[in-house]
């Protein structure tokens, strides 16, 4: 039985795995293209233009930090792996459609959706976090995250490719495609063993946060998220403007921003599971420790540098310290939570990410306008500091992180 059981959730993994990598993959070949493609949806200036883009970027966040908490409440219910389904088979529709619009609206319309339907990757953690054993959790969810790193990288490389080639259409007609073999790939070879909480169980305990040992450590690790991803976000919209001041205007601007923005992914997907692994063996606080200490360390230079090549060098570097955050968050979410509540603390954790999304692109364009672009690496290293400063004063483990299990 036990063997099984080892099997299963292996199983699970590789499934998970290669569906999160065609889901990331499928999200970030459209991405690039949104204001592209609103662009040929009618006739704007340039400021309804960075209006009607922004509107279309942002409005899926949005939703998603809206609804996840509903749909994690649902998946404790029902299940995880009925989530996986509702969104992969809910988002192949709905992206697939984005290639038939006529004009801005509907786009945004079916954006809106995209937002309602999301959650394959937080329900896909949330199931392995639940059916892995927990001694194992830390390296499983280090490879899961690897899945959807790595079809991050892809996804605009291919899209690229199928827009030049095809069209940006036929990308989202495409995406839409892949999606669907996610669903039937969940549908058919994923295993969860599932036992839902009841009605009466439910108005007994009340709220989620009340059943949780450490409801406190629960929040700050829900706000690490936020502001981990806000700190990745708010370099986006800069980046490339960024690689454009350093090289001096000339040369393959585009390409070497296309190369420095996928840099942090190579890292993360080397980094991830070794430092996952290694927090199983030596403690989820350390790598945690490591990866803000890391991360504030590499991002206050990357403002000051004066050669691509060395912002390409740190660039990369920061990478690792997101194969640290994101997993040793994710665990510590995990060991701190009771099984039938993870679909509800991820839920919660996809909410506050999509939040840290939304923040980071908008204060990102801020700073860059009061301070430059330099500004926003060093209000990025500070957000993160005062983060690991919270962490540090609430959570007793991360001061004694020398606890093998914390």
């Amino acid at each position: 039985m036990g063997t099984r059981k080892s099997e299963q959730w292996r199983r699970n993994l590789a499934v998970l795995w290669l569906g999160t990598f065609i889901a990331g993959m499928g999200f970030s070949e459209v991405m690039p293209f949104l204001s592209l493609y609103v662009d040929d949806l009618g006739t704007f200036t340039k400021g309804q233009l960075t209006i009607y883009s922004g509107v279309t970027y942002a409005v899926t966040f949005f939703v998603i930090a809206l609804v996840s908490p509903l749909w994690g409440k649902l998946a404790d219910t029902k299940g995880r792996k009925i989530m996986l389904l509702r969104s992969s088979f809910g988002m192949a529709i709905v992206i697939g459609l984005m290639g038939f619009v006529s004009n801005v609206w509907q786009l945004i319309a079916l954006r809106f959706l995209q937002g309602f339907f999301a959650g394959y990757i937080p329900n896909a953690t949330a199931l392995i976090a639940a059916e892995t054993p927990r001694e194992k959790s830390g390296n499983a969810l280090g490879i899961l995250t690897t899945g959807y790193v790595s079809g991050n990288l892809i996804g605009p490389v291919l899209g690229g490719i199928l827009a030049e080639v095809f069209s940006i259409r036929w990308t989202f007609i495409l995406t839409g495609i892949f999606l669907i073999i996610v669903f039937f790939l969940s549908a058919t070879l994923v295993h969860e063993h599932f036992t839902p909480i009841t009605r009466d169980q439910r108005e007994q305990s009340g709220s989620w946060l009340r059943r949780v040992k450490r409801p406190k450590l629960i929040l700050v690790l829900l706000v690490s998220t936020m502001i981990i991803q806000m700190g990745n976000n708010s370099i986006t919209p800069i980046i490339s403007l960024y690689v454009k001041q350093l090289m001096s205007n000339t040369g393959p601007i585009t390409l070497v921003a296309g190369i420095i923005a996928a840099l942090p992914g190579v890292s993360t997907l080397m980094a991830a599971p070794k430092l996952g692994e290694y927090g199983d063996r030596r403690g989820t606080s350390r790598v945690l420790v490591f990866g803000y200490i890391f991360a504030v360390l590499m991002y206050f230079p990357q403002g000051f540098v004066t050669s691509v090549w060395l912002l390409g060098i740190l660039r990369f570097m920061i990478g690792v310290s997101d194969g640290a955050l994101f997993p040793a968050v994710q665990t510590m979410l995990t060991k701190n939570s009771p099984q039938e509540l993870t679909g509800t603390v991820f839920s919660w954790n996809q909410s506050f990410q999509a939040l840290g999304s939304m923040l980071g692109s908008l204060l990102g364009g801020f700073v860059a306008n009061i301070f430059n672009y330099n500004g926003v690496f060093t209000f990025t290293a500070i957000t993160l500091l005062l983060n690991f400063l919270l962490l540090w004063w609430v959570v007793p483990e991360i001061r004694q992180f020398r606890q093998k299990n914390a």
